[in-house]
């Protein structure tokens, strides 16, 4: 009996599942660099400040 193709399959099976490993390790680095990019862009946008009421600008007209 030659074992060669039993080998061979276990072998390239092997090799398959450590390149799923790799490509799903960096498609999480992947996506962990664009959720810091997100974060980043998000914490730049200035926070508007509190207008007190009745003041020029915090009515707006709805019937325009």
């Amino acid at each position: 009996m030659d074992i060669a193709p039993i080998a061979a399959v276990a072998s390239a099976n092997a090799a398959e599942l450590t390149q799923s490993q790799v490509g799903l390790s960096v498609l999480k680095k992947a996506i962990d660099i664009e959720a810091a990019g997100a974060l980043a862009l998000v914490q730049a946008v200035p926070v508007p400040s509190a207008m007190p009421s009745g003041t020029v600008g915090g009515v707006v007209d709805t019937w325009a």
